[in-house]
């Protein structure tokens, strides 16, 4: 069979299979699948907060995709949380997806950021790709029945972020009655972990011009070659790895275009903007956890009593208090303007994800700081927990990209 003919074959077939999983829900259809609706209460979000966190530092240690961790929230019934209801899922509120990330950031950011991801991209009309519906189909098979995750891959060695602008060197070329893809991206949090990649390229076609574009791929496609290039600070579990497609077949209705050159060009909606930036509260959360427990069993004989008693302490653990709480009512009550149908909150996303990013960071400094070298050393969770709580800057827009724009702003410059 030619390759044409091969690409043509399988497409028919996956709609096919698809037919029973059109995005259309009538009063005489029902879903295909029918997803857990996960216990959101505070008692259930701090039993995976305490299930996943027995796991971290193992991960942490070793680097490798933090399945335990993965299983306990897909058990939880997190990783669907977001799936449509009309296609069987529970499609939680974003306060409600914000509650679930920042519980499992505080039990492992790297099974929170993966989670992340999954949440964003498995949804059919989500804000950054269109999904290819027979794939999105098989999305909801899978997740119906097993962990299955997702995530969007942007940004490219030489490009940097996606969200800096720029058009992706990945592309995708007509083959017969599909595509081919090619090129490389970066930073793929999840890994080997993925079943689907949201994947921002160029379609090129011979006299016409470059449209941009979103992909939609299953991983399981020959071709696709993961590049283990992920050796960083913090969520060390997390896998984000590059990842090099060659000659990728799929099929003409895998590749969507879009008018956006940037998942970012347009005003970003609070839940998308504000998802990373939850599991960092989470981490902050586990600081103030770890911070506790140390200065309530710590007893110096000179003292005869636990630091925790003392005024510096109770001072320093005010100070992570304040931060903590400027944090969560930040991302919480930045999610309920939003719901309430404030308008004004939109311009003032990118700012409020910069001064929640700066609380986390200083409640997680000043538990590390008060303890001196305890606080930094490998045995001892509070390390992790900075290591991880400094990630929380890299999330686009970064602050000196969300500090210009909004001063340009105020300034007048833009809307």
């Amino acid at each position: 069979m030619t390759t044409t003919e091969q690409t043509a074959t399988e497409q028919t077939a996956t709609e096919q299979a698809a037919g029973e999983n059109t995005t259309e829900t009538t009063a005489e259809t029902k879903p295909a699948y029918t997803f857990p609706v996960p216990d959101l209460s505070d008692e259930g979000l701090a039993k995976v907060t305490a299930e996943i966190a027995q796991y971290a530092a193992e991960y942490d240690r070793s680097g490798e995709i933090p399945w335990k961790g993965l299983e306990v929230i897909h058990r939880a019934g997190l990783t669907t949380a977001r799936i449509p209801a009309e296609r069987g899922g529970p499609d939680v509120s974003d306060l409600d997806a914000a509650r679930i990330v920042v519980a499992v950031g505080e039990g492992d950011p790297s099974v929170a950021i993966i989670l992340v991801n999954t949440l964003l991209s498995g949804q059919p009309f989500g804000g950054i790709g269109r999904w290819y519906e027979p794939f999105y189909a098989d999305f909801l098979a899978k997740s119906a029945e097993r962990l299955t995750l997702a995530n969007f891959a942007g940004a490219e060695p030489d490009l940097g972020a996606s969200a800096r602008g720029g058009l992706p060197a990945t592309n995708v070329t007509r083959s017969g009655d599909g595509w081919v893809l090619n090129g490389l991206k970066g930073w793929v949090t999840g890994g080997k972990a993925l079943d689907y990649i949201i994947v921002h390229a160029v379609a090129l076609e011979d006299g016409q011009e470059p449209q941009v574009g979103f992909v939609t791929l299953p991983t399981d496609r020959p071709g696709i070659t993961w590049l283990d290039t992920w050796d960083h600070i913090g969520l060390r579990a997390s896998n984000t790895n590059d990842v090099a497609f060659d000659n990728v077949e799929l099929p003409f209705g895998a590749f969507t275009p879009t008018d956006r050159p940037t998942a970012l060009t347009s005003r970003p909606l609070p839940a998308a903007i504000l998802a990373h930036t939850g599991l960092y509260v989470g981490v902050a959360r586990a600081a103030r956890s770890a911070f506790r427990e140390f200065t309530r069993g710590r007893v110096p004989s000179a003292l005869g009593k636990p630091i925790a008693e003392t005024d510096r302490i109770q001072t320093v653990a005010g100070e992570i208090e304040l931060q903590i709480a400027t944090a969560e009512t930040l991302l919480y009550g930045t999610l309920l303007r939003a719901a309430s149908g404030d308008e004004t909150v939109g311009p003032q996303i990118i700012v409020i994800k910069s001064a929640i990013n700066r609380a986390v960071i200083a409640a997680t400094q000043a538990a590390v700081a008060a303890l001196g070298n305890p606080g930094l050393t490998r045995h001892h969770s509070l390390e992790r927990h900075l290591r991880n709580a400094l990630c929380v800057r890299v999330h686009p827009p970064q602050e000196d990209a969300a500090l210009l724009g909004a001063g340009k702003r105020v300034l007048g410059d833009t809307p």
